[in-house]
């Protein structure tokens, strides 16, 4: 089994940090416009871990629960390319593969993972935060995680060794 290179490993975790920025930019704007302040939007990311504590955190919580964001949506962009080692589609049809994806991630955050998790329930039963989060997750999480993970793989050892050149 061929190893994912240092380069390729690089791309990915970058498209993990770039569907990281772009969520994060998401729902920290969509929960402003709400009044809601970034602060406390993180912390209830952190509340996933700490519970209802997390709001009486400050910014040490806040921080916590953008550190977590990110290492969540760098999981998400390796745990692709990882998939796409295998199957071969997702690395040829990212603009599909992706979105469907980005929708994926959003049921198994919000139907598994949060209910799961200690956070309170809270804002996420807006009509209008779900739809947005829906759409989000596919644009600015499961595409990004598509489109790094066949930038790294495309020129790497690790897609070649499992399957046959890309023209074939």
């Amino acid at each position: 089994m061929a190893s994912i290179t240092r380069t390729a490993l690089g791309w990915i975790l970058f498209g993990g940090m770039l569907a990281g920025a772009l969520d994060f930019a998401f729902a920290t704007g969509f929960w402003a416009l709400k009044g809601v302040s970034p602060q406390r939007v993180w912390q209830s990311v952190a509340a996933g871990l700490l519970g209802r504590g997390s709001f009486e955190g400050g910014t040490a919580t806040a921080l916590l629960g953008v550190a977590l964001h990110y290492l969540i949506a760098m999981s998400m962009s390796l745990a692709y390319a990882l998939a796409a080692r295998r199957l071969r589609a997702l690395v040829q049809r990212p603009w599909r593969y992706g979105a469907l994806y980005g929708l994926l991630l959003y049921a198994v955050m919000n139907w598994i993972v949060v209910p799961l998790s200690a956070a309170p329930a809270g804002g996420a039963n807006n009509p209008t935060w779900i739809a947005c989060s829906i759409a989000a997750h596919v644009v600015l999480v499961g595409w990004p995680c598509a489109w790094f993970a066949r930038r790294a793989l495309i020129g790497s050892n690790a897609l070649r060794a499992r399957q046959p050149a890309m023209g074939s």
